[in-house]
């Protein structure tokens, strides 16, 4: 029965319950589209605290150079993702692979589809914070127009083609395809908000920029001082909290919708029950990655250290982020000791192979985002992957910690090789060719000298 037929029998007036059922419908349509909006403007606030925390993790001399290629960033981002980036994730009709309509935002607001302009804001504020991973990795030493070839492409192509995949009704890994439509091992992926789709492509494009270009010459590695120290902890603290505060739209804000019944109309449980979980495991990842990293770390190295902890705070979030709708709050507090453990081991390995990341991003984002998305095929629920994604005729494979069988973990395994691939094939070229063009690095004269002047 739908709202029609339903007032009808109680009213006894179809045109009465047209009238109501119609209102009703406007109401839903405002009520959802504000939550997605203003998710999309606690994702923008990631910015500013991307901004401070690079700017507090780097020599005081960078400060002004390193805000500049945020900004950078941030503006040339949202030129190429309107442009090109919004139609290749999300364009339809597509194919599997890429999207072909929207190009400028064309045809938008689509009735057809349903996108308006709110989707096109909230897909971008998530875009432009793909792009603003990678800068940390190729802090101090990087020149600012190798920041605006890299900005441009990676939320022009490279990120889009991945969201795809993942996140558009008709990409080949996404779970909540039409029924009747085959899924990717009978699951699809559940990347929810972007373990894989965000922070391991911004990871690992910064794990090639700062791999290609080389450690910066204030860089010395088996020197017993260690890694040079940032300039500005209150900086580097405040950027940590406001990333973590923007965390509370980009992941509950990736339901889109907020009004929607789980149950029979007017039950107590629906989405915005599962919002209030999705919030839950956030936190809870957050600070027992922080904990448990700062413990670590004071073990090893018989310091507490503030750094430490922001980072393992951060690390909780990259690897939470993939599967924050459809676990249990007991399994977040699991995911976020075991992020904190990947991202110091990573830095472990980082310090053997000389590896030169300023602000740890590439071992943060791409390996603490790559162990969500294999922590969500281990500990996803059937009943919370069924309310969010619906039905399916035999069942919804779901983790095999929690009953299920192995193909989620499958699809999973897959997804985080695919998103490797991709990126590498994708971002590791155009450094090569920044280099080759002699436009990736700055001169050895100004990385020793002030780079800001």
């Amino acid at each position: 029965m739908n709202c029609s037929a339903d007032l009808v029998l109680l009213l006894g007036n179809a045109t009465a319950a047209d009238y109501i059922c119609n209102k009703f419908t406007d109401a839903d349509s405002a009520i959802n589209t504000t939550y997605i909006l203003f998710s999309a403007y606690f994702v923008f606030i990631m910015q500013c605290g991307f901004a401070m925390l690079c700017t507090g993790a780097v020599q005081k001399y960078n400060a002004i150079r390193t805000m500049f290629a945020n900004v950078v960033n941030l503006a040339v981002g949202t030129i190429s993702y309107y442009m090109f980036g919004f139609a290749f994730a999300f364009g339809q009709p597509s194919n599997k692979f890429i999207g072909k309509h929207f190009f400028a935002l064309k045809d938008i607001p689509s009735e057809s589809t349903g996108f308006d302009y709110s989707n096109f804001l909230y897909h971008w504020a998530f875009a432009i914070v793909a792009v603003g991973i990678t800068p940390g990795s190729i802090a101090e030493r990087t020149h600012i127009f190798a920041y605006v070839i890299c900005s441009f492409f990676l939320t022009g192509f490279v990120y889009p083609v991945l969201s795809h995949w993942y996140w558009s009704p008709d990409g080949w890994a996404n779970p909540s395809r039409a029924p009747g439509v085959s899924l990717f091992f009978n699951s699809g992926v559940i990347d929810f908000s972007g373990s894989g789709v965000v922070h391991m492509v911004g990871g690992i494009a910064g794990f090639w920029g700062a791999l290609i270009e080389g450690p910066r010459i204030i860089r010395r590695f088996g020197d017993r001082r260690g890694k040079p120290r940032g300039h500005n902890k209150t900086l580097l603290v405040l950027g940590t909290l406001m990333l973590w505060f923007g965390w509370y739209g980009f992941n509950p804000g990736s339901f889109l919708i907020i009004n929607k019944t789980y149950g029979a109309s007017g039950s107590f449980y629906g989405q915005w029950s599962a919002i209030g979980r999705t919030v839950v495991t956030t936190t809870l990842s957050a600070s027992f990655s922080g904990v448990t990293m700062l413990v670590a770390k004071k073990i090893s190295t018989g310091a507490w250290r503030l750094a430490d902890v922001c980072n393992g705070v951060l690390g909780g979030l990259a690897a939470i982020t993939s599967g924050c709708s459809v676990v249990e709050p007991w399994a977040a507090i699991i995911c976020g000791i075991i992020s904190s453990l990947v991202l110091n081991g990573l830095n472990m390995l980082s310090e053997i192979f000389e590896f030169d990341d300023p602000l740890e991003a590439a071992q943060l984002h791409g390996g603490c985002g790559a162990w969500g998305i294999l922590f969500t095929s281990l500990f996803a629920k059937k009943e919370f992957v069924t309310e969010i994604f619906g039905e399916r005729q035999g069942g919804r494979p779901h983790g095999p910690f929690m009953g299920g069988g192995g193909k989620l973990f499958a699809a999973h395994i897959v997804a985080i090789l695919v998103n490797i691939g991709w990126v590498s094939v994708t971002m590791a070229p155009l450094f090569l060719l920044l280099k080759y063009l002699d436009l990736l690095r700055v001169s050895r004269q100004d990385e020793i000298e002030e780079v800001d002047v």
